[in-house]
């Protein structure tokens, strides 16, 4: 027996506290050791289980496929001793990345070939009451197509038009059309090119003619950045008018203000030159006639007459006897 049985086991210490707080540990410690045991066991099997999965992938010899011999590597990442390793990246989740890469790849070159066998048309006019939609409806009938794009009417023609009376929706001045193939779209720019529309009589645009013409080695792309060119340089140029006005408003304020400066200071000579032919005529008249220059005029209230001097009237005493009855 140990030391620490014969603790426990001895007679002479029942009844001491010492020897209850011993076999209360033990009890715990037996317990934990259970509970350590139960979770390794646990462990192992999921162990066993990742290790299979991978032999089996694999197929390759020599490899152990044993619940109870741990590895090195997993003896490492234990934790605390109680067998709960530390999850990593494995090679199952390497190859399922690598897979998806390789997907991803496919796909991509897969658009690429798909986006060089596709052909654009170019459409010089497009004629009133036709949009988008209406063009899709027509050219799908021939082959199937991708995207199209109808360029705007001129801001300044379309005012003029409304102002006219005449048609007031929108109108397009010209469009592109993206096939999938671009032997079709040669076909059915060749076929279409110069003919009539056509479709129900009483559309607006049944005696209108097709100008369409295949573009060769003409892409989307191309068509995009085309498009992304022509606004910078309408920006740029609008930039460079607003600038230019910017310049002319500073300029003609500052001329504004230089005028008016101009024109009090020739105000200010003007009274000056007044003052001064004043000031000479006062002096060619002679003295009795010359009227004193009074520069500032202040109201002046009339001084009240100084009468202390003077006596007062007074009645007589007679005059008061008679009135008042006195003796």
């Amino acid at each position: 027996m140990d030391d620490k049985e014969r603790d426990f086991d001895s007679p002479h210490s029942d009844g001491s506290p010492n020897v209850q707080k011993n076999k209360k540990k033990k009890r715990l410690f037996n317990e934990a050791e259970e509970v350590c045991n139960d979770v390794s066991a646990r462990t192992n099997k999921k162990k066993k289980k990742k290790r299979f999965l991978v032999e089996a992938g694999k197929a390759e010899d020599g490899q152990e496929v044993n619940g109870e011999s741990l590895t090195k590597e997993e003896e490492e990442h234990e934790v605390n001793g109680i067998g709960l390793p530390v999850e990593e990246n494995s090679e199952s989740d390497i190859e399922r990345a690598s897979s998806r890469k390789n997907k991803r790849k496919k796909r991509l070159l897969k658009e690429i070939a798909a986006a060089n066998r596709r052909g654009v048309c170019y459409l010089s006019r497009i004629p009133p009451h036709m949009d988008h939609v209406t063009l899709r409806q027509i050219l799908s009938q021939f082959g199937e197509l991708q995207r199209i794009y109808l360029t705007p009417e001129n801001p300044t023609a379309q005012a003029h038009r409304k102002r006219a009376g005449k048609f007031q929706q929108q109108v397009f001045s010209e469009g592109w059309v993206e096939f999938t193939d671009k032997r079709v779209a040669k076909r059915v720019a060749n076929m279409l090119n110069g003919e009539q529309i056509g479709g129900r009589k009483r559309s607006s645009f049944y005696y209108d003619l097709w100008n369409i013409k295949y573009l060769s080695k003409f892409k989307w792309d191309d068509l995009t950045a085309e498009i992304a060119y022509k606004s910078a340089v309408r920006e740029q140029k609008l930039a460079l008018e607003i600038s230019a006005a910017k310049k002319e408003r500073d300029f003609y304020l500052s001329k504004v203000d230089k005028s008016r400066a101009l024109n009090s200071i020739e105000r200010r000579l003007e009274k000056k030159q007044k003052l001064k032919q004043g000031v000479g005529m006062n002096s060619e008249l002679p003295v009795s006639q010359r009227v004193a220059k009074v520069i500032r005029h202040f109201p002046q209230k009339q001084p009240v007459a100084d009468n202390g001097g003077r006596a007062k009237p007074q009645l007589s005493k007679d005059i008061l006897g008679g009135v008042f009855g006195g003796s």
